[in-house]
């Protein structure tokens, strides 16, 4: 089977997000995961009772609990929300531990669990995806002091931590300032963040404003639709590619295909294949002196039983 390349042309369009949240306990996190489109909260960390406005829940005692969820469990929700994944990853951790002690050391994962830890936190996250849905991973914040200053890190324990920074497109941390909270998407040298849509900061209105009920679910919109813009250039190109789309199978003549021959040229490499496959399967020859198509039936059989020897070569 044939390597199946996107070009740089070409658009890559982005379903579902894997977007983390983290801060300081007391800010909300859970709260504004709920003004996410259609949520389902997996309630690892027993909190879910002090959200504001709190929406479906499902409270999680082992990770048995979802280990098998279903896309029909899932019908009529489009957001699904992990609180806490740290707590979800221990969850994970100890099922691992009671199903294979030899992944364990001393009550605790050894370097194997870790690697399973990995591949199945991983593995969920993706099923999760397939079904279509977007996914909020919440995490509480850890400081910690490197020189004299303070670092923000993830709360969450061992290597695993990276699992999260890895397997999410986006990352932000609530912020206070100007006693106001702000989601901060931009890295710094002190904090986590992955901004690949460019908003840097938006500030998060007091969940007694209106627009706090879907605050989280129209930021999620605004980075998808961010990421799947296409600048016009691009836009540009896919509409030539679909104009080329409708027009060659219309095509049945070696004129046709020769006047389409240099607005091909101009379209890129993808879409002057597309003519030369045209014409082939039309069974068309193409003359290199005349830079033309030409249907067999019109070439000049005296000529090719006497032909000329100028301009062969060997």
């Amino acid at each position: 089977m044939a390597l199946k390349i996107t070009t740089a042309d070409e658009p890559i369009e982005v379903k579902n997000l894997c977007l983390t949240v983290y801060s300081q306990p007391g800010l909300g996190k859970t709260s504004l995961a709920f003004t996410a489109a259609r949520p389902l909260l997996l309630d690892f960390d027993k909190g879910a009772y002090r959200a504001v406005a709190r929406k479906d829940v499902v409270q999680v005692e082992a990770w048995a609990d979802v280990a098998n969820i279903r896309a029909a469990d899932l019908e009529g929700y489009d957001t699904i929300v992990i609180d806490t994944v740290g707590k979800a990853l221990d969850a994970l951790g100890a099922d691992i531990i009671a199903n294979n002690a030899r992944l364990s050391y001393g009550g605790a994962l050894n370097q194997q669990g870790w690697g399973q830890l990995g591949v199945r936190f991983s593995a969920f996250l993706k099923l999760l995806r397939g079904f279509g849905k977007d996914v909020v991973l919440l995490s509480h914040m850890d400081e910690k002091m490197d020189g004299d200053t303070i670092k923000e890190r993830l709360k969450i324990q061992g290597g695993s931590k990276d699992l999260v920074l890895t397997d999410s497109d986006v990352i932000a941390r609530i912020s206070v300032f100007n006693k106001e909270r702000h989601l901060m998407f931009s890295p710094t040298e002190t904090a986590f963040g992955k901004d690949p849509a460019g908003i840097v900061q938006i500030a998060i209105p007091e969940a007694t404003n209106h627009a706090f009920t879907t605050c989280l679910a129209a930021i999620i919109a605004r980075i998808k639709a961010e990421l799947n813009t296409l600048s016009e250039e691009q836009i540009a190109r896919k509409a030539e590619a679909d104009w080329f789309a409708r027009k060659l199978p219309q095509i049945d003549s070696a004129e046709g295909i020769n006047a389409l021959l240099g607005r091909a040229k101009k379209a890129g490499k993808a879409i002057a294949r597309q003519v030369v496959d045209r014409a082939n399967e039309l069974g068309f020859d193409f003359d290199p002196e005349a830079r033309k198509y030409i249907a067999p039936e019109k070439v000049d059989i005296g000529q090719l039983q006497n032909p000329s020897r100028e301009g062969l070569t060997c």
